[in-house]
């Protein structure tokens, strides 16, 4: 069986040790634990983990910068964010910074593990939480506004949807309903929604929320795109 290596980086050396061991009995993990004194850019290169226990570093935040430059240059090292008190706003900036997932530092070893295997799977567990969130796909489009922010925008890389579902997905990503959109693209609010099922299809995202941070995380869309259009007067021809 081919074990998951896992670091753990915490600057609290209690909390970093007793995580280190709590994982320890899991079989299928490997866990390094992580010397403060060493650059962490140079020990992810040399240990080559599948995932990486960040803290946040509250209040600094230095973890999310950390977190841009590890999923930015090691994108086969998948980051897990750990906070000592999880919000909203630092569950966006999370995302913004390619984290795959995103843990109150008081989880148990049992959903840390559990976790871990999801995201060394590819997985994106911190995408589940964001129908918890009132109005989550307005909140997250303007946190996502700066998209160099991410880290992880794709240069280069094919969208999987088309020149039209791309546009109604900016829209979404705007906080438009379907009837707004269709009048905006002057296409029938049941033809917004037939785009929408397809968007969420191919992009296998759960709902409305996931599809936008799916598109803005791969570097698809801004949510600026085709926002300057504005609805035009339909033409009655008598």
């Amino acid at each position: 069986m081919q074990r998951i290596r896992v670091m753990v980086v915490d600057k609290q050396a209690f909390f970093r040790n007793g995580l280190c061991q709590a994982l320890s009995w899991e079989p299928d993990l490997e866990v390094l634990n992580y010397d403060p004194a060493q650059n962490l850019i140079t020990a992810v290169k040399d240990e080559a983990p599948d995932v990486l226990l960040l803290d946040i570093d509250y209040p600094s935040l230095r973890g999310l910068r950390l977190s841009r430059r590890i999923v930015h240059h090691f994108p086969n090292t998948s980051v897990v964010m750990l906070s000592p008190n999880p919000t909203d706003e630092e569950l966006v900036e999370a995302i913004k910074s390619g984290a795959a997932a995103y843990l109150s530092k008081n989880s148990g070893a049992e959903e840390v593990s559990k976790t871990i295997r999801q995201v060394s799977r590819g997985e994106y567990p911190i995408d589940n939480i964001l129908a918890a969130i009132p109005n989550a796909t307005e909140y997250i489009v303007k946190q996502f506004r700066d998209m160099a922010l991410m880290g992880k925008a794709a240069h280069g890389i094919g969208t999987p949807l088309s020149f039209r579902e791309t546009q109604v997905i900016s829209y979404v990503a705007s906080g438009k309903t379907n009837k707004e959109i269709g009048q905006i693209l002057q296409i029938s609010e049941q033809t917004v929604k037939s785009h929408v099922s397809s968007i969420l299809r191919r992009l296998n995202a759960s709902h409305r929320a996931h599809a936008v941070a799916l598109a803005m995380r791969n570097g698809w869309i801004t949510g600026e795109e085709g926002l300057s259009e504005q609805p035009r007067p339909k033409v009655h021809v008598h």
